[in-house]
Parts: structure tokens; C-alpha cells; sequence
């Protein structure tokens, strides 16, 4: 297994494992998955603080990690919106923790004093990842996404990493 920064061959594999999602689960509140532009895009972040890694396995890519901005306004700047998704067959193995282990030190090294994470409720493996990777739960916004017929919470978690 190999933890690393996203080539552009990489992109196919990590907009699978999205489309998956915006299919399927409620981790993403997209409806339509986005076109390959939009991981083109984060891919190429320039900020501090934007990465997009890889998890892969035997040669497949079976998951990703990246931060981006959190809001555009300049005193954001050191704040990041970080997201972790897994292929479905790649799920409880340890890969999530993997890729913020790799992720979160990039963050530090960047300067960025604070990563925020949004949870779609109930998503118990997200939020013992989470957990386990230091951050606390800050907060639980009720109902403000419709997907699959039915009003979805979502919770912030943070992490001061200075």
C-alpha cells in the first residue's frame, strides 16, 4: 500500500470513487458528480494547504484525501476543508487513517492552523476516524440537505493543528 500525492492518472479513479458516492451515500450532498475538470482543479490547487493524496493498492487507486479552502475570504486563508472517501471495497481497513496521516502533516508543514471536516449524519466510521485523527466535534447543523428523499444533519468537526 502507498500513500502519495495525486498524479493526473490518478484522476479517473478518485472521480470513480466520487461518482460512487454521489450515487449511493449521503458523504456527499452533489447529486450529479462533477466533470473531471473539478479534480483537474484540485489537483492543481495552488495555496498553501491544497493537496489531494492518494491511497494505492496492488497498482488501484481505493481512495483519496484532499483540503481546499474553507471560504475565499483572505483571513481563511490558514483554515482548510479537508474530505476523505473510499472505495466501497476498500472500506474498514484503515485506509482513511492512512491517507489523514499523510494529509494532516502536509497541513502543518504549510502553515495551516486549522482543519475543519463536515460529516453527514449518521456516519459512525467517518466520525471515529475523525475521532482518532484529534478532532472534536463542534457542532451539528439540522437538516440542510435533501438527498434520497429524506433531510440529512451534517456535524463540523475541527482540528487546531498549530
Amino acid at each position: 500500500m502507498q500513500i502519495r500525492p495525486a498524479q493526473d492518472a490518478d484522476l479517473d479513479a478518485v472521480a470513480a470513487i466520487y461518482a460512487h458516492e454521489v450515487a449511493t451515500g449521503i458523504s456527499t450532498f452533489d447529486l450529479v458528480p462533477p466533470p473531471r475538470t473539478y479534480w483537474e482543479s484540485r489537483l492543481s490547487g495552488a495555496e498553501p494547504g491544497d493537496h489531494l493524496v492518494v491511497a494505492e493498492v496492488d497498482g488501484e487507486v481505493l481512495g483519496y484525501a484532499y483540503s481546499t479552502s474553507y471560504r475565499p475570504r483572505p483571513a481563511y486563508a490558514l483554515t482548510r476543508e479537508t474530505s476523505v472517501y473510499l472505495a466501497a471495497e476498500a472500506r474498514g481497513r484503515g485506509l482513511g487513517r492512512l491517507l489523514y496521516d499523510d494529509l494532516l502533516p502536509r497541513l502543518r508543514r504549510d502553515g495551516v492552523h486549522t482543519a475543519l471536516a463536515l460529516i453527514a449524519l449518521p456516519n459512525s466510521a467517518s466520525v471515529a476516524l475523525h475521532r482518532g485523527c484529534g478532532f472534536e466535534e463542534i457542532g451539528v447543523l439540522r437538516e440542510v440537505g435533501r438527498k434520497f428523499d429524506r433531510w440529512i444533519d451534517t456535524a463540523w468537526f475541527q482540528l487546531i493543528l498549530s
